[in-house]
């Protein structure tokens, strides 16, 4: 009895912390560290992440709301029902609104979910996904700065081949019954099955009227806005901690040939060493300005752009294990296939 004793507070403890959530604590755990052990960094950090998540802010609410709204009102039936039809079509329209729309790789994740909440073929979904990173118009101007005319203009040639490409390749991954329920239990709507379309219902736009629909909205805003919050935090943070104490300049800096190897070790540099799209360009341009080749500085602008480490935390929370390969692995080979053709077109 009493070794039972002993024991159940520790048992207690356990089980109690199961139950907390993993993110958050990862995340309480990594800011006692920093406090701990690097006073001066922890305020920073702390500033840094709020900054990112007050700026973000706007596309998460705009995010949960049109979610929440549409699962109480039963639009998300008809949003998704949109949706049906020629699927190339979708696959183009989505890669092209991609390089037009300001968002970047985590800013994006927001609107992903409630896609795919919503009912909108992966495929489509994921032409938008790795588009929209890379290029938007601000972007566009900044690069021709930086970079020039002639980069920037490949970039934006790449940037929507890049989605169109890996729209088109979701659907061949579709049409053979794989990939199927892309979000994670517990994202959009709850359940596994968020990305079916669901069985028609009339949509009741003004859900207020109905006690029931008016829980929906509340409960949905709630997880979703948990959801994403906690893991946008988190993301920023290890952003924050990259910025901190990875030097970039030095790993990029490996990079300067413009052979297979070098196009290489840039595409998979961009996964630790990316900052974000703007900081990005003037480091590119400084090194290649230093002798980086111009197809390794492409390869690493799009490599990072679409997997940097909170850009792939963020897309790992939210999707399901095969999705998320799907997502990495077509990133890092279109990343790489983009700096050896921009290298090759750079010595004609």
């Amino acid at each position: 009895m009493s070794e039972m004793k002993r024991i159940s507070p520790l048992a207690s403890f356990y089980a109690a912390l199961r139950k907390f959530d993993r993110v958050v604590f990862a995340l309480l755990l990594g800011l006692a560290l920093l406090a701990i052990f690097n006073q001066e960094q922890f305020i920073p950090s702390l500033l840094f992440v709020g900054k990112a998540l007050v700026s973000i802010g706007p596309f998460i609410l705009l995010s949960v709301g049109m979610t929440a709204y549409a699962q109480a009102t039963g639009a998300d039936n008809l949003i998704a029902k949109a949706f049906q039809g020629n699927k190339a079509k979708m696959i183009i329209f989505a890669a092209l609104m991609g390089v037009l729309s300001p968002f970047c790789s985590c800013g994006v994740i927001p609107l992903i979910a409630a896609l795919l909440g919503m009912g909108v073929p992966l495929s489509a979904v994921m032409a938008f996904w790795l588009a929209s990173p890379l290029m938007d118009p601000a972007m566009m101007v900044l690069t021709i700065g930086a970079l020039g005319f002639e980069f920037a203009i490949a970039k934006l040639i790449m940037a929507a081949i890049i989605g169109i490409m890996g729209g088109f390749a979701i659907l061949a991954l579709e049409t053979n019954g794989l990939l199927k329920n892309p979000l994670r239990a517990g994202v959009g709507d709850g359940g596994c099955g968020s990305s079916h379309i669901r069985n028609p219902e009339k949509a009741v736009w003004k859900f207020w009227s109905e006690q029931s629909r008016i829980e929906k909205f509340l409960k949905s805003a709630k997880l979703n806005l948990f959801f994403l919050g906690k893991w946008l935090a988190f993301a920023f943070f290890l952003e924050n901690l990259m910025l901190a104490y990875i030097p970039a300049d030095n790993i990029v800096a490996l990079v300067g040939g413009g052979d297979f190897l070098s196009i290489a070790l840039a595409t998979f540099a961009g996964v630790p060493a990316y900052l974000n799209g703007y900081a990005a360009l003037p480091l590119v341009a400084g090194l290649i300005e230093q002798g980086m080749a111009p197809g390794a500085g492409m390869a690493f602008l799009i490599g990072g752009g679409v997997t940097s480490i909170p850009a792939a935390m963020a897309v790992w929370a939210l999707a399901r294990f095969p999705v998320f390969i799907s997502y990495i692995t077509l990133s890092l080979a279109s990343a790489f296939v983009a700096g050896l053709l921009f290298q090759a077109f750079t010595m004609l």
